[in-house]
């Protein structure tokens, strides 16, 4: 039994290998390493009695390394690249697509039809079809009749660019049916590499549409001076490629031409976005308003939540599992309803909210337009959303704090301010500090909140990138990456990288704070 179970490990890992090989030799080079090296780790891990605790760990770990550290080094390693809408491609890829650029030296198309051949005598059933194509020249005073230029059998799917089929002058066409055009279409993937050479013409014919052939020639063929420029065959324009830039470019204005490729840039992300004022002004502005957004929401959302905590607690208050239930509401409903919802409360024409204060005072708010307004709306939304959160921690932890502390500042007169100030607060703030960074955390990445109701707008005058009064840096990235025309996806993961490093120094600050009890306090105290 062991020996069978050596043997599938074995086989698994040569599997393993067989792929990692063939990922390897179609491109993908460094995912064929981390396969091949994972699949070792794991036959390693699994057929060894020595790694028994291992085996336990290796699961977590594993998705720990796909979906959490894979993601983020991809993501710093496209900000040191300039990757975006107009470097997608690699090198050898933007190479094929000039090669397949193609002009049309001449106006001339020629009509054609092709005809299926019977099969030759002794051939089998199951031998390949054989076509012919029959290109039909114009009539001319000189040649008044029917001309026709026709091509060697041949199989569809054996048609390669690299060997063109010549044709040759004939006044008889095939005697068998053309092909109707539901056949033409079906053939038609297989069309695509067929070329074709007529007596007397070096440029060869190549299937235009479904019933038309026209010459076609390459429109950037390498000139001979230069292997690796190239010239545009109808303007002259002659292009050389830029390793720096990722891009061809004009050789007389250095402008790019066609699409570019990704090319590693160092610190150039980082340099545009600090060093153009155009884009380090709006950055700062959108970095400085995501500090307040985050500050501001995490305060008023504690206030609030546990003032009603604090509030709910109160003995004589009738009915308080109504009013929780009720308060509560808000956090079982899934968070892009209610921000949708008042979305359109807001609306600056129709929605209600306008229309109640200009029935009452006669002003009519911009909240989507106004860049202060904007903002003020979204922090009531987010008060709105994350005040029940905050009243279920200080809930709890209300129930911690000593009966006995309000006893003795009952019988030296305090009143519900100063039991509120001087003994609630201290009591329940520093066991939830914890909790109110992780809420500051949340809260500076909250990009469903802006997205849905404001979109980041009204857009800052004067920006060289889409940058709006509302965004936050989640959403600025966003908004880079994917709204704007450019696609800068090279320059979105710069930001994203220094997102990531603001939000694991909150996350550092937070493991190294201790967790604070009320009980530990008061030992610390009395200590």
């Amino acid at each position: 039994m062991r020996n069978f179970s050596r043997l599938l490990w074995i086989l698994l890992l040569l599997g393993a290998l067989f792929l990692s090989a063939r990922m390897a030799v179609n491109g993908a080079v460094l995912p064929a390493v981390l396969f091949a090296a994972g699949s070792i780790l794991v036959v390693r891990v699994y057929s060894s009695p020595r790694t028994l605790a291992s085996r336990y760990l290796l699961p977590g770990l594993a998705a720990f390394a796909a979906f959490v550290l894979l993601p983020l080094l991809y993501t710093v390693y496209i900000a040191f690249t300039n990757f975006g809408g107009g470097h997608l491609l690699s090198r050898a890829r933007v190479e094929a697509w000039f090669d397949t650029e193609t002009c049309a030296p001449s106006p001339d198309r020629y009509p054609f039809r092709l005809h299926r051949l019977p099969p030759a005598p002794g051939d089998p059933a199951s031998a390949a079809p054989r076509l012919v194509a029959a290109l039909t020249l114009p009539r001319t005073p000189d040649s008044p009749t029917p001309r026709y230029l026709l091509s060697p059998p041949f199989d569809p799917d054996a048609l390669s660019p690299d060997v063109p089929l010549r044709l040759s002058l004939d006044t008889v066409p095939p005697t068998v049916s053309p092909l109707t055009i539901r056949d033409v279409v079906a053939l038609r993937p297989a069309l695509r590499n067929a070329r074709f050479l007529a007596p007397g013409q070096p440029v060869p014919l190549r299937v235009v549409n479904l019933r038309e052939i026209a010459p076609r020639a390459p429109l950037w063929p390498h000139p001979s001076d230069d292997p690796s420029a190239r010239v545009n065959a109808l303007t002259g324009q002659r292009i050389v490629p830029d390793p720096a830039l990722g891009n061809y470019v004009d050789a007389a204005t250095s402008l790019p031409v066609g699409p570019g490729w990704r090319v590693f840039t160092g610190f150039a992300n980082y340099r545009y976005l600090f060093g153009n004022p155009a884009v380090r002004s709006p950055f700062l502005r959108i970095f400085a308003w995501n500090i307040v957004f985050a500050f501001l929401s995490v305060a008023s959302t504690f206030a609030l939540g546990l003032l009603l905590a604090s509030l709910l607690q109160w003995p004589q208050l009738r009915h308080r599992a109504l009013y929780r239930t009720l308060l509560l509401l808000p956090y079982a409903i899934p968070a892009f309803i209610p921000i949708l919802v008042f979305k359109g409360l807001f609306n600056e024409s129709f929605g209600e909210i306008n229309l109640i204060l200009t029935s009452l005072f006669g002003v009519a708010p911009r909240w989507f337009t106004n860049p202060a307004l904007a903002r003020l709306m979204i922090l009531l939304v987010n008060l709105w959303l994350g005040y029940p959160y905050m009243l279920l921690i200080s809930a709890a932890m209300l129930q911690t704090v000593p009966p006995d502390l309000y006893e003795a500042a009952a019988i030296d007169g305090a009143g519900p301010f100063s039991n509120f100030f001087r003994i609630t607060l201290p009591q329940v703030f520093p066991p939830l500090f914890p909790l109110l960074v992780a809420s500051f955390a949340f809260n500076f990445n909250n990009f469903s909140l802006v997205y849905l109701l404001t979109g980041g707008k009204p857009d800052l005058l004067g920006s060289a990138t889409v940058a709006g009064s509302t965004d936050l840096l989640v959403s600025y990235t966003f908004r880079m990456a994917f709204k704007d025309s450019a696609s800068r996806f090279g320059f979105a993961a710069a930001v994203a990288t220094i997102l990531f490093l603001l939000v694991a120094v909150l996350a550092w600050l937070q493991l190294r704070r201790p967790a604070t009890s009320p009980a530990s306090a008061r030992a610390a105290r009395a200590r």
